[in-house]
């Protein structure tokens, strides 16, 4: 792990704890409980049947605080049942399976003081509508600009593919996907091919809030360049870090 992504998950950290103080959250009274979610109960039965969740790449947790209700993906699941307190004082740098957790329950705390919306992944057909949102967003905020997608979401990259004043390139760190053609877009390596890419071909970085689980998110602040994010795993620590996200079909 980079001292950038060190700092950043020390920033994080820093400024949920200013949260609780700030609004006076009950740290030790309240129980987190935080599981693992299987493909149906996490995003429904759909017609398409790529997404990561459904080939085995990724695992969704789901925390609840107070009855408001966080997720998370992450390729290291743990359930947890504990207080706040015991959130705040994981791990976060070093173990992996605490940092799914973490994420998911800051998601939960955050929603119920109403900080943030958006923290319960889309379902059904959801997926879709979404990736279909994004064209006319991303022509209005950012036209004719060159994509990066950061992360495989064949929905979204399949509707960008459509669009020929977005064009798009692709980076992901599943070996199942790097290599591979999906929608006449071959899929790079997310940190072979992040130089060439994110550095010095995109215009604008089209980022799954995932990385902020798998430690990577460092790649994708204070780049140079615009950064949106999309998903709900990061959806608190994008908050807390002031940064860009438009996930419109979550809940």
């Amino acid at each position: 792990m980079t001292e950038k992504a060190l700092r950043i998950y020390k920033e994080i950290q820093s400024g949920f704890e200013k949260i609780v103080k700030t609004y006076q959250l009950d740290t030790d009274a309240v129980t987190i409980k935080s599981k693992g979610l299987t493909p149906e109960e996490a995003i429904g039965v759909t017609s398409r049947r790529d997404y990561p969740i459904l080939t085995g790449s990724e695992v969704m947790l789901r925390a609840e605080y107070r009855g408001a209700y966080g997720q998370a993906f992450t390729d290291a699941p743990a359930d947890f049942q504990g207080t706040l307190r015991q959130v705040m004082d994981m791990d976060i740098v070093r173990d992996p399976h605490a940092r799914g957790v973490y994420f998911a329950a800051i998601n939960a705390a955050l929603r119920y003081l109403k900080l943030i919306d958006h923290t319960v992944h889309c379902r059904t057909e959801e997926p879709v509508e979404c990736a279909v949102s994004y064209i006319p967003y991303l022509k209005e905020r950012f036209p004719g600009a060159r994509i990066a997608l950061i992360g495989y979401q064949p929905s979204i990259l399949e509707a960008l593919s459509r669009e020929p004043s977005l064009e798009t390139r692709a980076l992901d760190l599943n070996p199942g996907n790097v290599g591979e053609t999906r929608f006449g877009i071959e899929i790079g390596h997310g940190i072979k091919d992040y130089e060439d890419t994110v550095l010095n071909w995109a215009d604008l970085v089209l980022c799954t809030s995932s990385v902020f689980c798998n430690a990577t998110m460092d790649r994708y602040i204070d780049i140079g360049k615009p950064v949106l994010f999309f998903g709900i795993t990061g959806a608190a620590a994008i908050y807390l870090l002031g940064l860009d996200r438009y996930c419109p079909k979550s809940s």
